[in-house]
This record gives C-alpha cells, sequence and structure tokens, in this order.
C-alpha cells in the first residue's frame, strides 16, 4: 500500500480471513505486537492482558493492544488461527484482539507491517522486525509514536501509552 500515509489505511485479517479495517480505531491509542504461542516471550500476554485492561479502567475504549500472531521466528506459532486464539484465551486471558496469523517480514510481509517499519526502523535504521513480541505504539493520529524490542516488558510501556493518551 504505497499510498498509505496512516495506520488507519490498513485492512489486516482476522481469525476468520476477514478484513478489518483499522480505521475503526481511529481516534484511540493502539498497542500492536506480533505473538507466538511457543516463545520464550510468550509469557507476555499476561502482561500485555494487565496492561490493556489497567489503562482500559481508566480510559476507556481509548487504548486498544492488538496481538498479531506470527510463524517466522524460529516457528513458534505453529497452529491454526483458531488454535492460537483458543492458546490465548484458555492460557492467559486474553481479552484484547488477536488477529489472524501472517508474516511481519519477506516478500508475503503484511503491509500493515512494511508500513510501521518503514515509518520507525529499528536499530541501526534496519527495518525487520527482529523476534516475537516487537510493540509498535500507535498514536490517535494514526502514527508510529514508538518501537521497542521484544525484550522489553508490557508493562513498562504504561507511561508511554498514557502519555499518548494525553494528547
Amino acid at each position: 500500500m504505497a499510498s498509505a500515509t496512516s495506520f488507519y489505511d490498513f485492512a489486516p485479517k482476522d481469525k476468520k480471513g476477514e478484513e478489518v479495517p483499522l480505521s475503526k480505531y481511529k481516534g484511540k491509542v493502539v498497542l500492536v505486537v506480533n505473538t507466538a504461542s511457543k516463545c520464550g516471550f510468550t509469557p507476555q500476554f499476561a502482561g500485555l492482558e494487565k496492561l490493556y485492561k489497567d489503562i482500559q479502567e481508566k480510559h476507556g475504549d481509548d487504548f486498544v493492544v492488538l496481538g498479531f500472531p506470527c510463524n517466522q521466528f524460529g516457528s513458534q506459532d505453529p497452529g491454526s488461527n483458531d488454535e492460537i486464539q483458543s492458546f490465548c484465551q484458555v492460557n492467559y486471558g486474553v481479552t484484547f484482539p488477536v488477529l489472524g496469523k501472517l508474516d511481519v517480514n519477506g516478500a508475503n510481509a503484511d503491509p500493515l507491517w512494511e508500513w510501521m517499519k518503514k515509518e520507525k526502523p529499528g536499530i541501526m535504521g534496519l527495518k525487520v522486525v527482529k523476534w516475537n513480541f516487537e510493540k509498535f505504539l500507535i498514536g490517535k493520529d494514526g502514527q508510529v509514536k514508538g518501537r521497542w524490542a521484544s525484550t522489553t516488558k508490557p508493562e513498562s510501556l504504561q507511561a508511554a501509552i498514557l502519555d499518548e493518551l494525553s494528547k
């Protein structure tokens, strides 16, 4: 999507393969995370859910976490979309939206991820996602405001999220 200028220009697919227009999140702060069910960082689902609930308690629907399962790193999310959804809910009580499995790098990378990497390159300007549980923060204006590595714990992002919510 070469003409894309904001997060809201994209419509990735949900677990059933149906498009989800991200314009439905217009005016909200969104934390986008590439997830995996069988990764050393998988316990971050618990931190993401707590962050989601804690911020929603004070700010209602002005904040959302969007999970995007990805099997590109060590084949750590091999299940079907339904198996992934079930895993997230049963093991971590996830209530935030987890969309359909996609690629974040390479020839088949989802256009949303291509755009986010271009807008906020990683260390040394690299336009690749290095591993599962990388996080991108989208402001109310639909622009990428921050990017964090897999090692960044979700709870450490609360201040950045609250800052964006206050704008």
